[in-house]
């Protein structure tokens, strides 16, 4: 039998907070245990291990109620978001840069809760619709100067200009590049990205953006690093020939540690030589 709404509210503001919070940990609990058909307990165990000791900052839990409340889950696997998952768990607080803002967007931050999180996204009006349900997301916009359809153009302009060549690899003000993604907020150049995303922007018909320049430009990064370690980049979607054939000219076949789905994990290198080529 059903009870009245009045009835319900004088039930519910019984409820101690505790029990509240644990009931929404446990509800979120079991959406992470349902993003894959395999899932394992030491995925959510790790979540809360020693690099996620201490009390819970105001994003996770944020996180917490919005996928405990809501049916809209991440796009990628479980399996490919363990992936990055992992890699965040052993290095957290990171720099964490992210092409693409989309469902898993709160759950990448509250992963990385202690450090810096930036999405980049194509769609302004998109930033703001996501940004009104999840103020406490940072995100910038990014407007693309090419199209998937020029993908082969693209890679032959690469071949041909300098200012594309590894010993010209710079984005700011790089306006001969047409690969170069020279128009981002200066704290995106400012920062040594120690993982970078890319899941955006579009890439599924011909008139969209494509992920050309947001390859090239993550392994220009990368090879620029002066922090020690290797910059970590996971590319989505690598079923597509576009992602493939970019991400084995600019992020390597030899710099690749991990597949899994459609997802491919790469470990950058800062260059050595500079004049070297990417691949």
């Amino acid at each position: 039998m059903q009870k009245s709404n009045n009835q319900s509210q004088v039930a519910e503001s019984r409820w101690p907070l505790s029990l509240v919070v644990m009931g929404l940990i446990g509800s979120a609990s079991l959406v992470f245990l349902l993003l894959g058909k395999n899932s394992s307990a030491p995925f959510l165990c790790g979540a809360w291990g020693s690099r996620f000791s201490g009390p819970a900052t105001s994003l996770q839990l944020e996180a917490i109620l919005h996928y405990a409340t809501s049916t809209v889950v991440p796009q990628q696997s479980r399996g490919e978001i363990s992936v990055t998952f992992n890699v965040l768990r052993s290095s957290e607080p990171a720099d964490f840069l992210v092409f693409g803002l989309g469902r898993d967007s709160l759950m990448w931050a509250s992963l990385n809760p202690r450090g810096r999180t930036l999405f980049l996204e194509e769609d302004p009006k998109w930033v703001q619709t996501v940004l009104k349900d999840a103020p406490a997301l940072r995100a910038h916009t990014v407007r693309y100067r090419n199209q998937l359809s020029q993908a082969d153009d693209l890679m032959h302009h690469f071949r041909s200009e300098p200012h594309c060549s590894p010993n010209k690899s710079f984005l700011r003000g790089n306006h001969k590049c047409r690969l170069a993604l020279n128009m981002l907020a200066n704290e995106v150049y400012d920062t040594e990205w120690d993982l970078i995303m890319i899941d955006a922007p579009r890439g599924y018909f011909p008139e969209a953006p494509g992920r050309m320049a947001a390859i090239y430009s993550a392994a220009v990064m990368a090879r620029n690093r002066k922090k020690p370690g290797v910059t970590h980049v996971f590319l989505h979607d690598v079923d597509r020939r576009v992602e493939k054939m970019y991400a084995e000219a600019f992020l390597c076949k030899k710099n690749r540690v991990k597949a899994e789905g459609r997802l491919w994990h790469f470990e950058i290198p800062p260059a050595a030589n500079i004049n070297s080529d990417f691949c």
